[in-house]
């Protein structure tokens, strides 16, 4: 197993009220999506583990956004920032803080959700700048990426199920 990993480092603020952990699995390499995300015009996708590596870098710092409903992306509801992205064999693993002081409706419904069940939240990848192997095939290998941002999703909903989605308590 290999492991790419970066972060930013925040301080340790002990209870800090709009700061809350959280982690997740954003997306996985080197396997066709489950579903066709929204952009890829009805193809399914996969992104290759040399394009994740060589975009790691870019989700630091990068927007989680959500909808309600919690059924896609909504670029302009950003709810929390990436501070660290891994890569752990074939899993993107992301960590962040929700501002869930700032947006406590939005966490009183991912504490709903979860006490649902632990497997109901999932993640999905905003990307920019993306290259497609051949736009021709039935499944687009990404080649090339921007990370952009992430949402937070029902797992159902999710392009690539095997993604999660966990808030600290």
């Amino acid at each position: 197993m290999r492991l790419e990993a970066m972060a930013v480092k925040f301080p340790q603020v002990e209870g800090h009220p709009n700061r809350v952990p959280f982690e997740g699995i954003l997306t996985m390499v080197n396997a066709a999506s489950d579903k066709a995300p929204a952009g890829a015009r009805g193809h399914r996708v996969m992104l290759t583990r040399e394009a994740a590596e060589k975009a790691l870098p870019s989700l630091l710092g990068m927007a989680v956004d959500y909808r309600p409903g919690w059924d896609g992306h909504d670029a302009r509801r950003k709810i929390g920032v990436l501070t660290e992205a891994d890569l752990a064999g074939q899993r993107v693993m992301v960590r962040g803080y929700l501002y869930a002081r700032d947006f406590p409706e939005v966490a009183s419904s991912i504490r709903a959700c979860a006490a649902a069940g632990p497997d109901a939240l999932g993640m999905s990848y905003e990307v920019a700048d993306a290259r497609v192997e051949d736009m021709r095939a039935e499944v687009w290998k990404l080649t090339r990426v921007t990370f952009t941002g992430a949402a937070i999703l029902l797992r159902e909903k999710a392009a690539y199920r095997q993604t999660s989605f966990r808030m600290a308590s």
